[in-house]
């Protein structure tokens, strides 16, 4: 059995949570600590459960890898709307992750589909916002992963 998909009880707090911090780090791309510090003085418990339980428990399931988890994410986190600033850091772990901009704008564009025209285009502007930061823009300029020419 893979040690990160032990959910099981003789798991402590602790290591639960040491595990959830392994995980994060992986595509945190040092946010980890932006999230912690942004609670500690209204709800250290909040941040200690979103690492713990989202990143140790649920994030660090085998079943699927930290790229196809964030696009789910993603979709997710637009669809409900009003979600701006966790979609901020979930776009930045999605590049972490191995998405590109390219692939993040086109899984906002199919969300448009799904969840309508105003929550997309909210997350496509928290999307150039982090691109932005990051020196991504525009978009399209950026070679893609696996790219063949026709």
């Amino acid at each position: 059995m893979d040690a990160r998909a032990d959910t099981s009880e003789s798991t402590t707090r602790d290591e639960r949570f040491a595990r959830g911090l392994e995980v994060m780090s992986q595509v945190d791309g040092g946010l980890r600590e932006r999230v912690l510090e942004s609670l500690a003085d209204i709800s250290p418990e909040l941040g200690h459960q979103v690492v713990a339980w989202g990143f140790g428990e649920i994030y660090s399931r085998p079943e699927l890898v930290p790229r196809d988890r964030q696009l789910v994410t993603l979709g997710m986190l637009t669809a409900l709307g009003g979600c701006e600033p966790q979609l901020e850091v979930h776009i930045n772990f999605s590049l972490n992750a191995g998405l590109t901009p390219q692939e993040i704008v086109e899984a906002l564009l199919h969300s448009a589909g799904y969840c309508g025209f105003p929550k997309a285009l909210n997350a496509t502007l928290v999307a150039k916002k982090v691109f932005a930061e990051r020196g991504l823009l525009p978009v399209g300029q950026q070679p893609t992963q696996g790219a063949t020419s026709a």
